[in-house]
């Protein structure tokens, strides 16, 4: 009696990755994600009311920019007896797809449920494969219940979007649902693939203007047989036959269109391939790349980009997506790299027209935030970074109009008093630190940096001298006017002491509330400094430790000697997970707590140690030659892989905030591709500079198929007592290659395999080749 006419999604699916979720957090929310519908439920099957953005409303079924569903749910029951698929006993994650497990020893039935979400389509199969594991038939009757919820994402009023009370109807002709939102031409239907015995409308008690409707069908089962039951599900902004026809496009193909994304997916894996002996750390690299994958939002009429972080922020932010795509362009998500920018640069330009970029925009297109001051100098250096990738003098053509824009709207705007620190709110999001950040400020010396490269590749010689200038004179200032000797780091911002006094008045509430009395009493101690040495001119302050006080460390510009004693004292602000995001929340043994994260009623990032701050350390570490200290960092953030969501890493750490967060990838790819493996391309030459830099324990390490442009490049890398073996293979022999070793005394190296020119300069051996594979291997002149 085994359904047999096509695959199960649980046989399609048999040689994919997956991950089992810990029965600790089998409440607690998964998605299941497409590029234009995802669903977030919780791992125990349930569909609980989550999220704040919109109040109870951020889980469920969403196609952007509406919501379709609140969920779904399944009854068995045969006369009296009622078994209600509410509690699964466990959760099993892959790349594409999860699986709920129901067991009944009163029914003797074990149920899964499987589902996924096709590729570019609006609607997505839910699959429930029922085995009979007692001696005797079963029949029994199988309802499905779907809670419908047509309504507009956040923001929808600033678009016109109008949330009417759902109707629903039974099409009798295709045995389906039929949802329409009363005051849009929203539309919903959803059936199973089986016949219906019965169907009719239920009360629903979800929020919001939702219907509740079942369908019925029998099933009849003999011992040890299995069946399996599809509920497919479709949304259309448009009319009921659109929603109808992609009903039935996803009822007859879901699993070609299941095998078509497991391949997709399967490639993607293989792109920027880690191997090394950290098997746990190599698994989470390989989960992020896929994590990547289920970020990216496409919304009709508006575009593609990735988004934040699932369920609050599943629509485009400035920031988060200027972080993630120097990630997603390493390990080779490039299309989803070029459609963001386009996305974040066209609506910039429609809503600020200046070159200033957008913070926030919900997937309406409506624009929450116009843009915090950070924001505008790193979409410059973000540009510069795919370009070193792509090569495409036409992609820097089409950007540099905006980031010369914002450059001159930063330093014309925001900088009241032309000392070149723009004024204005950075990554902290702290009330009354909106003077002079040193994030902005390390930022903006970047990008000026970055665009005087621009410049002078597009022969704007002139220009790049300009920007140049610039760039060197903030770096001379950051290192002298930001630094605190006192306290051997940079300072938070450069203000006045009234803000610095409110400030630390604020501050001081907080360390009281979240009970850390070393804070309160360093804050006392410079409050009292303040008032004994009063300034009329602002002066840089070091209050809170906020995580940002490294971004010189991380954008390569702080003196080294100052960099060393910077990235010391940053040690004190972490817990085993990672770094403080304000340092002042770290607990007074520094940070030796390693459970659960206790976030306020309210949402909030207060206590938070997060992912992006511990990754900049990572990076800021490797920029002083100190793998080492940057694989610590890396391994803290992984001990939160899979912690609470099998397969991902949530945003704070180690299970609060988003389930699943795109700037995770920049954490993990530029240390590791860019910097532990010394990766570094400049595609408009045809080059690619690898200079590694491994850690210590790393005795054995690859990196393969790592694209550059038309080319792709790996990397095998072994150390053996004290023998180092480096073999570079390349796809494309049109290109070049450097790899950079350090000149050490006593160590010379032999070529295996290949040719190569060598050269000497700023201490390294430099193999110059152009064959498809080199591999060198160190001789001790001992």
């Amino acid at each position: 009696q085994k359904a047999k006419e096509q695959n199960t999604f649980a046989e399609s699916l048999q040689n994919s990755p997956s991950i089992q979720g810990s029965s600790d957090y089998i409440d607690s929310p998964f998605v299941t994600a497409g590029d234009r519908v995802y669903m977030v439920g919780h791992q125990n099957g349930s569909f609980p009311e989550i999220g704040w953005h919109v109040k109870g409303e951020m889980g469920g079924i969403w196609m952007h920019p509406i919501k379709l569903m609140d969920g779904f749910e399944v009854d068995i029951h045969s006369g009296d007896q009622i078994w209600q698929l509410a509690e699964a006993e466990e959760f099993v994650n892959f790349p594409v797809a999860n699986m709920h497990r129901y067991k009944s020893d009163d029914w003797k039935l074990q149920v899964e449920r499987w589902q996924f979400v096709p590729d570019g389509k609006e609607g997505m199969a839910v699959q429930y494969l029922i085995q009979n594991k007692g001696e005797k038939e079963k029949e029994f009757e199988f309802t499905l219940t779907g809670h419908s919820d047509l309504m507009p994402v956040w923001l929808g009023e600033r678009t016109n979007m109008t949330d009417g009370a759902d109707i629903s109807s039974y099409v009798d002709e295709s045995g389906v649902w039929s949802v329409k939102d009363s005051a849009s031409p929203w539309h919903l239907v959803y059936g199973l693939d089986k016949p219906i015995l019965n169907y009719s409308q239920e009360e629903n008690n979800f929020l919001g203007n939702g219907t509740s409707n079942s369908l019925t069908s029998s099933i009849l089962l003999g011992p040890g047989a299995e069946t399996m039951i599809t509920l497919v599900i479709a949304g259309s902004m448009e009319s009921e036959k659109v929603a109808l026809d992609t009903y039935q496009d996803v009822r007859i193909n879901h699993n070609n269109y299941l095998d078509q994304k497991i391949s997709r997916i399967r490639q993607l894996g293989q792109l920027s391939k880690l191997t090394i002996p950290d098997k746990e750390l190599e698994e989470c690299f390989e989960w992020l790349k896929y994590n990547c994958d289920w970020l990216v939002r496409t919304v009709p009429g508006i575009g593609t980009g990735i988004s934040a972080g699932i369920p609050d922020y599943p629509w485009w932010f400035g920031v988060d997506s200027e972080y993630s795509l120097r990630g997603y362009m390493a390990i080779g998500q490039t299309e989803t790299v070029y459609k963001t920018i386009k996305l974040l640069d066209s609506v910039s330009r429609a809503v600020n027209g200046n070159g200033r970029i957008i913070h926030e925009m919900s997937t309406n297109g409506a624009v929450f935030n116009e843009g915090n001051i950070n924001e505008t100098p790193q979409f410059a250096s973000l540009i510069w970074e795919i370009y070193l990738w792509n090569g495409d003098k036409d992609f820097l053509k089409a950007y540099f109009p905006t980031i010369k824009d914002g450059l001159h709207w930063l330093l014309s705007e925001k900088d009241a008093n032309g000392n070149l620190f723009p004024d204005g709110f950075g990554m902290m999001e702290i009330h009354g630190l909106d003077s002079e950040m040193i994030d902005v400020a390390a930022y903006t010396q970047r990008a000026f940096a970055d665009a005087a490269r621009i410049a002078t590749e597009l022969g704007e010689d002139e220009l790049a001298e300009d920007y140049q200038m610039t760039a060197n004179e903030l770096r001379q200032r950051i290192n002298s006017e930001f630094w605190s000797p006192e306290f051997s780091s940079y300072a938070d911002f450069i203000g006045t002491d009234e803000q610095a006094i409110h400030l630390i008045d604020d501050a001081i509430v907080r360390a009281d509330t979240l009970n850390k009395p070393w804070a309160i009493e360093e804050l006392n101690q410079t409050r009292q400094a303040i008032l004994n040495n009063p300034s009329s001119d602002p002066r840089p302050f070091v209050l809170h430790h906020n995580w940002v006080v490294n971004t010189p460390m991380e954008m390569n510009i702080a003196d080294e000697d100052k960099a060393i004693k910077a990235l010391k004292t940053a040690e004190r602000f972490v817990n085993p997970f990672g770094v403080f995001v304000t340092g002042i929340d770290r607990d007074e043994s520094a940070g030796s707590d390693d459970g659960s994260f206790a976030g306020s009623k309210v949402f909030s990032y207060t206590g938070a140690v997060m992912t992006l701050p511990t990754g900049v350390q990572a990076i800021a570490e490797n920029n002083y030659g100190r793998p080492d200290k940057a694989l610590d960092y890396i391994k803290r953030m992984t001990r939160s892989f899979s912690y609470a969501l099998p397969g991902s890493m949530y945003e704070v750490s180690p299970d609060y905030g988003m389930m699943t967060q795109a700037w995770n990838i920049y954490s993990y790819a530029v240390p590791i591709i860019q910097q532990f493996f010394g990766i570094r391309p400049m595609a408009s030459e045809k080059l690619i500079q690898i200079r590694p830099l491994m850690p210590s324990e790393w005795n054995e390490a690859s990196l393969e198929n790592v694209l550059v442009s038309d080319n792709e490049v790996s990397i095998f890398y072994s150390n053996v007592q004290g023998q180092t073996k480096i073999e570079v293979k390349q796809s494309n022999t049109n290109w070049t290659f450097s790899l950079e070793l350090p000149k050490t005394e006593g160590v010379s190296y032999q070529l295996l395999e290949g040719k190569a020119d060598v050269e000497e300069k700023d201490g390294y051996l430099h193999y110059v080749s152009q064959d498809p594979r080199l591999v060198l291997e160190s001789i001790s002149d001992k």
